[in-house]
């Protein structure tokens, strides 16, 4: 079946999963705004038809200039995020506020002046990249994971909120993905090679996600096994954090 033609807003979009959404709607002839940082990387995203605002949405300022440049919009797509790995008291309050800032009031303060006027045309859909950190959290990842399950929170009660507009709310929540973002990890401990055929490649999680567009679902984890595994966390934490235990602490 024909993908109907959408407007969609993508953020994040210079690199990793955002870069892969892109390209992908770009090239299913959707109308795509693209936002991120990089410059050389919108130019490119240009070139292959998207329409690209340069910005770095850690400002309030910044956030409205992008939101009075979009038009009406079918689908939001909040893909930027960053993450700092690292026991919690090594971190240091930089990256503790730039994981909150980008993880977790950027998607909220966008989500706020872009659901409104879809709450107007009664029909729209936001979609937020979360993570499998958000239904469990691993050493190493504590307040990255505290950032992921906000979102796991704030999908679930905008979803509500949302819902009498029919407004749909979808949220991806994906387990590690092969991208330079793992690169943070420290990787002496072999928690790369360790991850095998969990490891997920951006173009799966952006196929998954470009798939809700058509077929709006409340959300996706990725892989299955991992959505499974965060099904038996809520039952009985302690039993999955032992078992788990030489996996998490490759990290």
């Amino acid at each position: 079946m024909k993908m109907n033609k959408k407007t969609i807003f993508v953020t994040g979009a210079t690199s990793g999963v955002g870069l892969k959404i892109t390209e992908l709607l770009v090239a299913q002839g959707h109308h795509v705004y693209a936002t991120g940082r990089n410059e050389v990387a919108l130019k490119t995203l240009q070139r292959v038809g998207a329409n690209v605002i340069q910005a770095d949405l850690t400002s309030l300022t910044a956030i409205d200039e992008v939101c009075a440049q979009l038009p009406p919009l079918d689908v939001a797509i909040f893909s930027a995020g960053v993450g700092k790995f690292a026991i919690a008291p090594l971190l240091s309050d930089e990256h503790i506020s730039e994981m909150l800032e980008l993880n977790v009031r950027v998607p909220m303060y966008l989500a706020k002046r872009l659901a409104a006027p879809m709450i107007a045309h009664e029909q729209g859909q936001l979609i937020f990249i979360g993570s499998q950190a958000g239904k469990v959290a691993t050493p190493k990842a504590s307040v990255y994971a505290a950032t992921k399950h906000a979102i796991v929170g704030f999908t679930n009660g905008l979803r509500m909120e949302l819902a009498p507009y029919n407004i749909k709310v979808t949220a991806i929540h994906p387990g590690p993905i092969d991208t330079p973002f793992l690169d943070k990890v420290n990787d002496e401990n072999g928690y790369r090679e360790s991850l095998g055929r969990f490891l997920l490649t951006p173009e799966e999680v952006a196929q998954a996600t470009v798939k809700t567009i058509e077929r709006p679902v409340r959300e996706v984890n990725l892989p299955k096994i991992m959505g499974l595994t965060s099904k038996l966390y809520a039952l009985a934490p302690a039993t999955i954090e032992f078992l788990a235990k030489p996996l998490f602490n490759k990290k």
